[in-house]
């Protein structure tokens, strides 16, 4: 598809927003196509691993490090809107600084569709408790998964 082409399948959905997700999004130019969508009124977000900052098109940013998984890649994105932190068992200290730079602060349990539902429930709960223990944290799920929709 070019670029006319992938403007276009999006404008067909009749929506407000265009949330750049999947893989890492910024691995893709998003201000060449930010900038189409722009021009029809879109309101863009991304969600992304914070590795490559996110072009100043971008309305609303959502970083979710995976420095948990990689501790040996810097997060160059800094500031944005939302942080959220997929819980793995780390010590949620070594946020504390990258935290400053969001307005919202999230933890969501890991949910591994290899594990039973028993498994992925006792995780839940220690996330939920880790929430309430906490300050400044909220928890987040993505439903999907707990749904088993793909």
């Amino acid at each position: 598809m070019n670029l006319e082409d992938i403007v276009e399948t999006i404008l067909s959905f009749n929506c407000e927003r265009v949330i750049f997700t999947g893989g890492e999004p910024c691995l893709q130019d998003l201000q060449t196509i930010g900038s189409e969508l722009k021009k029809h009124g879109l309101n863009l977000s991304v969600e992304t691993n914070g590795t490559i900052e996110v072009p100043d098109i971008i309305d609303w940013i959502c970083v979710s490090p995976k420095d948990q998984l990689y501790p040996n890649v810097s997060i160059k994105q800094r500031v944005g809107h939302e942080l959220k932190v997929v819980f793995c068992g780390q010590d949620l200290s070594m946020y504390d600084d990258l935290k400053q730079g969001f307005e919202h602060h999230f933890i969501q349990p890991c949910y591994m569709d290899t594990n039973s539902v028993e498994q992925n429930g006792k995780d839940f709960a220690v996330v939920e408790r880790l929430v309430k223990s906490s300050p400044g944290w909220r928890l987040s799920l993505q439903t999907h998964k707990w749904m088993g929709v793909d």
